[in-house]
This record gives C-alpha cells, structure tokens and sequence, in this order.
C-alpha cells in the first residue's frame, strides 16, 4: 500500500503538506518570540510614558504653587515696596536738607572770610596810617 501511495505521489504531498505546517509552525513561533521580546521593550516604554506624565503632572502642580505663593505674598511685596519708597524719600529728604545746611556754611564761612579779609585790610590801611603819622612826627622834631 505504501508502494501506492509513493507511486501516486500522496506520500509526496503528505510530507509537503507536513514540512509547510512545520514551516508555518515555526515561523508563527518566531513570530511569538519576537513579540515577547518586544513586551519588555513595551513595558518600558509604557512606564516611561507614565513616569513623563507623573513628571508633567508634578511640574503642573508647582507652577500652581508658585503662582498661589506669588499672590499670598503679593501685598507684602507691595508693602515693601511702598516702605522702601518712603524710606528712600526720607534719605532724599535728609540729603537736600544736608546741603542746604552745607551751602549756608559755606557762604557764612565765606562771608566771614570776606569780613575777615576786610577787617584785615582796614587794620593794615590803619596800621600804614599810625606808621606815615610816626614818620611824620619823627621828621618834624
């Protein structure tokens, strides 16, 4: 019977048909097994995906927080700001008034320079007069 069914070609087909299914076999289990490989990958990449969204929701979440401090502390700033302000004009204040008190010295110093130099003046024209006097008064004796 065997002899038959080599003759007839139905062995020949039978083993072709069985190495196709082993064929397809293990191409279908390289298939699998690529797609194993890439689950790891997969996952990786899903769990950085995740860990990206944590990171997006994080940086969310403390650019809410800084905004919410900056608007706590927004009346402060403005209240230092208006203490520095006044501050500043005090200080602008003082300056003015210590140059104003250093131009009146400065001119009473030289107004006393100047009567100074006038006195001077009129003590040397005296003194020259006592001296012409003398020498007048030496001469006629």
């Amino acid at each position: 019977m065997f002899y038959v069914r080599v003759l007839s070609g139905y062995e020949e087909r039978r083993i072709r048909s069985y190495r196709l299914q082993a064929q397809q076999r293990l191409q279908q289990a390289q298939e699998r097994k690529a797609e194993i490989k890439k689950v790891p990958e997969q996952i990786i990449l899903s769990e950085v995906r995740r860990m990206v969204e944590e990171m997006q929701a994080l940086n969310k979440k403390l650019d809410e927080t800084e905004a919410a401090i900056d608007e706590y502390f927004k009346p402060i700033d403005k209240e230092a700001e208006i203490i520095m302000k006044v501050q500043l004009e005090g200080e602008e204040k003082t300056m003015k008034e210590m140059m104003k008190a250093m131009q009146t010295q400065a001119l009473l110093e030289a107004a006393e320079a100047e009567k100074n130099g006038g006195l001077q003046n009129a003590d040397t024209d005296q003194h020259n007069q006592e001296k012409t006097s003398i020498s007048k008064h030496t001469e006629v004796r």
